[in-house]
């Protein structure tokens, strides 16, 4: 776990977007419990293919409107994908939205469900979203939440073998790493994703981990 620790040093010290505009930092954590919920559940479904800044904008013009379920339904795909039209996919994810919440309402009595099959029945929600929502909205660390930097990353420092899809490498990151970590993964390697191991031109020279695989070969070849 040194490099593990390393890095965990490293992101103390040095900031990145998510630990101010991640999906859990854009919930109104003073909010009743199943609105938190119902937030964190969309900040997670706009996150995708957007950047941290793109979607904390995005969930703050939804805030000003009324981010619940009950006043989600009263508005149409239309004024939805007005208020997100920055996020990667916004038309497809206005849809996601107001489908997610209707189900919501109909079946989980305008909460969001509590496992993880479920979830990821909801329109738009995959294991990754799905993961990461029980995590921050209920508490519940029962899997890694694999994005694109975690999964660039664990393979860079040689924790995983090369993997086909995020789903394989969350299996694999699951097996090497010990439980208590899964929920701080996540947030603690996009961070550095963000602002050291890029995924194009990583910065090496900066870098906290002297043993990284990846690190050797870049510094070579520069």
């Amino acid at each position: 776990m040194q490099t593990y620790n390393e890095i965990k040093e490293y992101r103390e010290k040095n900031k990145a977007p998510v630990d101010t505009q991640g999906c859990e930092r854009l919930a109104n954590e003073e909010l009743p419990p199943k609105q938190f919920r119902y937030q964190v559940l969309i900040s997670l479904m706009l996150s995708s293919q957007t950047k941290d800044q793109i979607t904390a904008e995005a969930i703050r013009k939804l805030q000003k409107k009324g981010l619940t379920v009950e006043n989600i339904l009263k508005m149409s795909e239309k004024e939805i994908d007005k208020c997100i039209e920055k996020v990667g996919f916004h038309n497809r994810k206005s849809v996601y939205i107001k489908k997610t919440t209707e189900i919501l309402h109909e079946k989980y009595n305008d909460d969001i469900p509590d496992n993880i099959e479920e979830l990821i029945k909801l329109p738009g929600v995959g294991k990754k979203m799905g993961y990461l929502t029980l995590q921050v909205a209920w508490n519940k660390n029962m899997g890694i939440g694999v994005d694109v930097h975690v999964h660039r990353i664990s393979e860079r420092l040689g924790w995983i073998e090369k993997s086909k899809n995020p789903e394989e490498a969350r299996i694999k990151l699951e097996h090497w790493l010990p439980d208590t970590y899964w929920k701080e993964i996540n947030p603690l390697l996009v961070g550095f994703g963000q602002i050291c191991c890029l995924p194009v031109a990583p910065k090496c020279s900066q870098c906290p981990v002297t043993n990284c695989p990846s690190r050797k070969k870049n510094l070579k070849r520069n």
